[in-house]
């Protein structure tokens, strides 16, 4: 069973090439294993040009990127995965996602491409993003390959304990994206006290205790070097820390598009 490093490095959004570049590089002199993109994002050239920069070698860092939506249709996955290689400068990724299952995506067609190109080497690992159970259960029939990982939001609001359950029982990694809350961390009176005790930031034990749950592997963005070691170098937080954040009981999703799955 192949292990997901954690934490990883978040990059979406972090679209400016030399900045995107410089910050993978820095986060892998750092001891960050665990890079994760997108066609999306469109900074896989950037995410590359950091890897081949940095004195880590190839085999050491666990590359992961996504086909996008628009994407999903079979040949279409062929063709934009030998291009997200291209970009990223990589004879293969450790882990290819379906990046949300809308527009192209239809689970028949789609999937068996997926299982084609771990076949062919193109990747270690199949995934997906922004699964339910429901969509989890139907995709496990279909792929041959064991889906390695969902990719979720998951933070202290949005806790998906019902769906960690299910990944849990099933070998699949949850990877948690939005782990700091989008900036709203610093909102939430549970994370700010606990963040007092250790002289750390509420957005460090957002980080913190979705590192303790079994099963989790967080993804938080940065950029610089200060935030990068913050987010590498979350507290350990008590028993009865991680009780008061799970007892929380207020709730909100920050990445909600319309056509998404739960909706």
């Amino acid at each position: 069973m192949t292990t997901i490093p954690s934490p990883g490095l978040g990059t979406s959004g972090n679209d400016d090439p030399e900045t995107c570049a410089e910050t993978v590089r820095k986060a892998l002199e750092i001891g960050y294993r665990h890079v994760d993109t997108a066609q999306m994002y469109e900074n896989e050239a950037a995410v590359g040009d950091g890897i081949a920069a940095s004195e880590v070698p190839r085999e050491e860092v666990f590359i992961a990127t996504k086909v996008l939506p628009a994407n999903l249709a079979p040949e279409d996955v062929r063709e934009t995965t030998d291009e997200s290689l291209d970009r990223l400068g990589v004879d293969y990724v450790d882990l290819l996602y379906v990046h949300w299952p809308m527009r192209a995506y239809d689970a028949e067609e789609t999937l068996p491409v997926f299982d084609e190109l771990r076949a062919a080497g193109k990747t270690e690992n199949v995934a997906v993003s922004n699964f339910t159970t429901e969509l989890l259960d139907e995709a496990r029939e279909i792929l041959d390959s064991p889906i390695l990982a969902n990719q979720v939001e998951m933070h202290p609001l949005l806790p998906q304990d019902d769906l960690l359950s299910y990944c849990r029982e099933r070998d699949i990694t949850v990877v948690a994206y939005s782990p700091l809350m989008q900036g709203e961390a610093g909102d939430v009176d549970e994370l700010v006290e606990i963040a007092g005790s250790h002289d750390t930031t509420p957005e460090a034990v957002s980080l913190a205790w979705l590192d303790q749950r079994d099963g989790v592997v967080p993804i938080p963005k940065a950029t610089g070097e200060d935030h990068l070691r913050a987010n590498f170098e979350a507290p350990t937080l008590s028993d009865e820390e991680v009780a008061r954040i799970d007892a929380i009981e207020e709730r909100e999703r920050l990445v909600d598009p319309d056509d998404a799955a739960w909706n």
